[in-house]
């Protein structure tokens, strides 16, 4: 077989070029990537934990708050031990399988994220504009369908891009992804055969993608619409007090995804590998703090959680 013509299955391991060849560097974000990841997998159990707890908090919102935090736990699971391990090990190569693997899960989750924001919203447009019908139309049979309706798309969305990938031809001379991790616009990129039904396809998964966040934008136009009609300053600032966190964990998000992919996969640059650092790291260990500092019922919640764990020690 040709040098150039050499097969996906041919191409036995990529090189990670990782985010730096510093070996200083390296161990402060080696450091810095563990921190971070003990703390997303420790603060997103705990919000598992509390709203399991509290029945206070068997509620439509909380259950999608739940689903979210599951997802953002696997999400990091799916990327920063393999960094750890490249770290440890000074090796940064990845396995071809465990690469398309890797970016299997990792378009999964990000596409499960943005839907169940989206379920959020809509959660929080109903509670606000249709207080009186709210349990009517948001109920749990409606809540668990639409979960299920979720991971089952954000599965089959993944694993057509994981089909189309496996089938692109790479060469042996040019296996370097500018990355931590498999990103399916790198992959296109170093690949040498013909990635026209590959983008076609990326870009119909784009709508897809942002069709959740223009969901998201008509839920919170409605709802800011709903606020400002309440005649009292405290019944406005209630009535928005119950979306804020929402809002907050909606617009760090997209503000550090939506920069990075919605563009040609041949423009990606290194800038771009801070910004997926944004999403792919920090927001998932952010959103436990989001929600329990600016949320009182999950103070509530974690300080029963904690108290109990204290009286049964």
């Amino acid at each position: 077989m040709s040098r150039g013509k050499e097969n996906g299955t041919g191409v036995t391991e990529f090189l990670l070029l990782g985010l730096t060849g510093d070996p200083e560097q390296q161990r402060i974000l080696f450091w810095l990537f563990l921190c971070t990841y003990l703390v997303t997998v420790a603060g997103n159990t705990l919000i598992i934990l509390a709203i399991g707890s509290d029945p206070r908090l068997h509620t439509p919102m909380y259950f999608f708050l739940t689903n979210l935090s599951f997802v953002d736990i696997c999400f990091t699971t799916n990327l920063i031990p393999k960094l750890l391990v490249n770290h440890i090990a000074g090796t940064w190569t990845i396995s071809y399988p465990h690469c398309l693997t890797q970016m299997y899960f990792l378009i999964s989750f990000a596409n499960l994220d943005t839907f169940l924001l989206a379920a959020m919203a809509l959660d929080r447009y109903v509670a606000i504009c249709k207080p009186l019908q709210y349990y009517a139309i948001i109920t749990p049979q409606l809540c668990r369908g639409l979960t299920a309706l979720m991971w089952t798309c954000s599965g089959l969305i993944s694993l057509v891009h994981t089909l189309l990938m496996n089938r692109l031809t790479f060469c042996s001379y040019a296996r370097e992804i500018s990355h931590f991790y498999c990103d399916a616009y790198l992959l296109m990129k170093i690949a040498c055969s013909d990635t026209r039904v590959n983008r076609h396809v990326f870009l119909g998964a784009v709508v897809l993608f942002v069709a959740p966040s223009a969901l998201i934008v008509v839920s919170y136009m409605c709802i800011a619409a709903a606020v400002l009609r309440i005649p009292s300053t405290p019944g406005r600032r209630k009535a928005f007090s119950t979306c804020s966190s929402h809002l907050s964990v909606v617009i760090v998000f997209y503000g550090t995804i939506l920069g990075v992919y919605i563009r040609p996969p041949n423009s990606f640059s290194a800038q771009d590998t801070v910004a997926t650092i944004m999403y792919t790291v920090v927001t998932p260990m952010l959103n436990p703090f989001i929600y329990s500092l600016r949320n009182q019922d999950m103070k509530k919640a974690i300080g029963s959680l904690f108290s109990r764990s204290s009286k049964s020690s």
